[in-house]
């Protein structure tokens, strides 16, 4: 399984913490204690940027639209094409 380098309770313990979670409201309250803004919108310009490519965009559109670098974006594409499917799992959930 890939996500075994992952595997750890501490871990775990973080993913149940989230599972737990009601609502958008309860999502900032927990989301503000446990991670800077700079973290928060790293995950959430990753987010964005994996939505864009499953749009088609360009690197440059998205490298304009949402100021993540190049790096970044060949992150996230590549989890795309070789990953857990995980962004796919959430932004079809979400309907982006």
């Amino acid at each position: 399984m890939p996500m075994d380098k992952l595997k750890d309770p501490l871990i775990d313990q973080l993913f149940e913490s989230i599972l737990t979670l009601r609502n958008l409201e309860e999502c900032y309250i927990f989301f503000d204690d446990l991670c800077t803004v700079n973290e928060l919108r790293s995950l959430a310009q990753r987010l964005e940027v994996a939505r864009m490519l499953r749009q088609g965009r360009t690197y440059q559109q998205i490298e304009q639209e949402t100021g993540a670098s190049t790096a970044t974006i060949s992150r996230v594409k590549r989890c795309l094409n070789y990953g857990n499917d995980g962004y796919k799992l959430v932004l079809e959930r979400i309907g982006k």
